[in-house]
């Protein structure tokens, strides 16, 4: 998101540019895992370093022509562990920017990240099946049957 442009990322689609897939995937330890997965955790940290900046730095809305470009990623899909039947879900993403953290969370005082903002979990399960979040299946139901 551009400094002066406060719209979230799904309202800000007039002009796209596609990448390889629409969501990013990201492993976590089992705490901040849970810590999303339970809502009480809203924002997820990378370090700003070449590994991340290559795969982060398309995230951003890029100029071209005087014209602003908004990628398609607007998901991140985070896993916990590698096994085949590990736990995920999808949830949005609210805004990318590069900040500092917060503590509590796990992020060094003063240090600056790639700072995700999350919104809602649309999607969860193991991998390889995911469960749409709905009215008729909330996302505790998912939780409570597959043992996230």
């Amino acid at each position: 998101m551009l400094a002066t442009d406060k719209k979230p990322l799904s309202e800000k689609r007039t002009k796209i540019f596609t990448m390889t897939e629409n969501t990013i995937h990201l492993n976590l330890k089992r705490k901040w895992f849970d810590m999303i997965l339970s809502g009480d955790k809203t924002e997820e940290y990378r370090d700003i370093k070449p590994f991340y900046d290559k795969r982060f730095e398309p995230l951003f809305p890029t100029i071209i022509r005087n014209e602003v470009y908004y990628p398609i990623i607007d998901t991140i899909t985070f896993s916990n562990g590698y096994a085949k039947d590990r736990p995920q879900f999808v949830v949005k993403i609210k805004e990318i920017e590069k900040n500092t953290g917060k503590t509590f969370w796990g992020a060094e005082l003063g240090k600056r990240y790639y700072v995700f903002h999350l919104g809602e979990i649309i999607k969860a399960g193991r991998q390889g099946f995911h469960f749409n979040v709905t009215k008729e299946m909330p996302l505790e139901m998912i939780v409570e049957s597959l043992k996230l």
